[in-house]
């Protein structure tokens, strides 16, 4: 279960850009930042990078993560579904167990499928959210 959780939010991140700030002269490459500069990361595009999950990026594949988080891409430190180092989620922890309990509550009475009437279509405003909702079919077992 925690590797389809992973998948899914290396695919849609909650929160899909990162703010930072820099907070004094850092020199990136070839680049000198200022102190002062605000940075947006995107991590919806660290999350589909070819070179750094490979071929298969825009697949649906929870294996990548079958080793853990840091094997799972050449460059580790590049899944960044909660924040990243100091100013990670503090509710990260939290938000995956919640998911987990949740999804096995439900998965001991119902079965489920999207509804035909559902329209692939990520929103961004804050968080990523379905811009038509995520209707889905319950089924008694």
């Amino acid at each position: 279960m925690t590797m389809i959780f992973y998948e899914v939010l290396r695919l849609y991140p909650a929160v899909p850009i990162l703010v930072r700030t820099v907070h004094k002269k850092t020199k990136v490459e070839n680049f000198v930042l200022p102190p002062g500069l605000e940075l947006l990361l995107s991590v919806m595009s660290i999350h589909r990078d070819r070179e750094t999950w490979g071929e298969d990026v825009m697949e649906f594949k929870p294996e990548r993560f079958s080793e853990g988080i840091t094997k799972a891409t050449k460059t580790p430190g590049t899944f960044l579904p909660f924040g990243g180092g100091p100013r990670n989620c503090i509710g990260q922890n939290f938000a995956m167990i919640e998911a987990k309990i949740a999804l096995a509550m439900i998965l001991q009475r119902f079965s489920f499928q999207l509804s035909p009437s559902y329209v692939h279509a990520p929103s961004h405003v804050f968080t990523l959210n379905p811009q038509h909702s995520a209707h889905l079919i319950l089924q008694k077992i």
